[in-house]
């Protein structure tokens, strides 16, 4: 599985609406104490990234997560952009994701995520 096959399953995983489904999809690209962090929540394992997951799910039923750039990769290191799109067609502002990736490439260590935009300087 190459970065971007290994970004699109993690993306899948935000968009399955099964459990246990998510739980697998979820074992198939993350690492044994990978983290999760983005402004709303620090997941510390995957017990509490899928708890976090299906809150999400919760309150935006039908949501879908989707990549929106190429996936950026260098040395174990990836980042790329995504929205999500409700059930009606409106997409939420993008964010960036950046992965810290196994040595081998093939299992995600840490997610750390970015909402919206980057602000421009003012000068």
């Amino acid at each position: 599985m190459d970065v971007t096959e290994l970004i699109d399953r993690y993306c899948q995983v935000w968009n399955e609406p099964d459990p246990q489904t998510r739980a697998n999809l979820l074992a198939s690209v993350w690492a044994n104490g990978a983290n999760y962090t983005d402004p709303t929540v620090h997941a510390a394992n995957e017990a509490e990234l899928l708890t976090h997951i299906a809150s999400v799910q919760a309150r935006r039923p039908g949501a879908r997560v989707l990549r929106t750039s190429v996936v950026d990769a260098h040395h174990c290191m990836a980042r790329y952009k995504w929205h999500v799109v409700q059930t009606d067609g409106t997409a939420l502002p993008e964010g960036v994701d950046i992965a810290f990736l196994s040595q081998d490439g093939t299992r995600i260590e840490r997610i750390i995520g970015f909402f919206g935009p980057m602000k421009r300087n003012a000068a």
